[in-house]
């Protein structure tokens, strides 16, 4: 197709960053050029090995972004990329436990998808184990289980689809989302940052009728001292039952403090990664703007150079007659009668 070269797509792959919209705007122009999936995916390896090991992550999105958005159009990336992605993550395997984790829960989401078949996601998983985890020594204790990670709580549940129109070499296509964003840098989508924030609207901590039924229970509750007041049974029973219901009472709202304060928590982490991310945008957009003012201004250049040539050429539609001055050019009909 017009408009792809290797070259072209080498310095797209040098240019790509972690940012959803690169990655994206990436995976659509490769989409559109897919008659050229295999050169493709040979250059996409090549580069992926030679890359640092701060992008390499950000190859493998990109990687899934295109394998998933093109198999409404045809297998051809599915099946390319499978001829390689062991290759890739043999790699990677050499990663710390927390990339492999995400590399991980990446081939997780193929298999739940149906992207790759059984065998071929057997093989990822092999493939991107380190050495620890096959060399370990018979009789040795399973490891402590650890809290979920962050990455372990995403995969629970699918994030919204999303669908953005792109154009792509004077075409526009739509784009649907599916690259998995994880924690640890990656930036959260737009829509995904709202709900965070529209979630937070109704807290705990701005609950005020919780707070209000806390600060009117009776101080027998929480008094030791007052205990000797109890004249009988019936008062302490009553007593019983007031402390009890205290109790589940701030249980309840103590737990909803801990989770509001893991909320913000989480999304300070996606305000830093988002202002992170629209930083590096800004300053691409602001270098594409100067290499585009630069352009202009040798455009307009040339027009002023045109226009002053112009104005210097002579004037070919007059010539001039016997008498020194002009006479206009000849028609096609004077010159028949003159040849006659």
């Amino acid at each position: 197709m017009a408009g792809f070269t290797e070259g072209a797509l080498v310095k797209k792959l040098l240019e790509l960053n972690q940012s959803q919209q690169s990655i994206q705007t990436l995976s659509l122009w490769l989409i559109h050029h897919r008659k050229h999936h295999a050169t493709i995916v040979k250059v996409w390896f090549k580069e992926l090995c030679k890359s640092k090991d701060n992008r390499k992550l950000t190859f493998m999105y990109l990687a899934n972004d295109v394998i998933q958005n093109s198999r409404k159009k045809g297998p051809e990336f599915g099946r390319e990329f499978g001829t390689v992605l062991t290759k890739a993550f043999e790699h990677m395997r050499r990663f710390d436990e927390k990339t492999r984790g995400k590399l991980v829960r990446l081939i997780n989401i193929w298999e739940q998808r149906g992207v790759y078949d059984r065998s071929q996601i057997a093989d990822f998983k092999g493939a991107i184990k380190g050495p620890s985890d096959s060399n370990k020594e018979p009789g040795t204790p399973p490891p402590r289980k650890k809290p979920k990670t962050e990455v372990e709580k995403v995969e629970k549940k699918e994030r919204k689809k999303s669908e953005t129109e792109i154009e792509v070499d004077g075409h526009k296509e739509l784009h649907v989302t599916l690259s998995p964003r994880t924690p640890g840098g990656d930036p959260p989508e737009t829509e995904e940052l709202i709900k965070a924030l529209m979630d937070l609207e109704n807290t705990a901590s701005s609950d005020a009728a919780v707070r209000e039924r806390i600060a009117s229970l009776p101080p027998e509750v929480s008094e030791v001292s007052l205990l000797a007041n109890l004249a009988d049974r019936t008062s302490a029973d009553q007593l019983s039952i007031a402390v009890n219901e205290a109790a589940a009472l701030l249980a309840d709202y103590n737990g909803r403090l801990v989770a509001e304060m893991d909320d913000r928590r989480k999304l300070l982490t996606m305000l830093r990664d988002y202002t992170t991310a629209q930083r590096q945008l800004l300053q691409q957009a602001q270098s594409t703007l100067e290499d585009y003012k630069e352009k202009l201004r040798k455009i307009c250049t040339v027009r002023t150079e045109v226009k002053s040539h112009i104005s210097n050429l002579p004037d070919l539609t007059q010539l001039p007659d016997v008498t020194g001055g002009l006479a206009p050019l000849p028609s096609a009909g004077d010159l028949f009668s003159m040849h006659n």
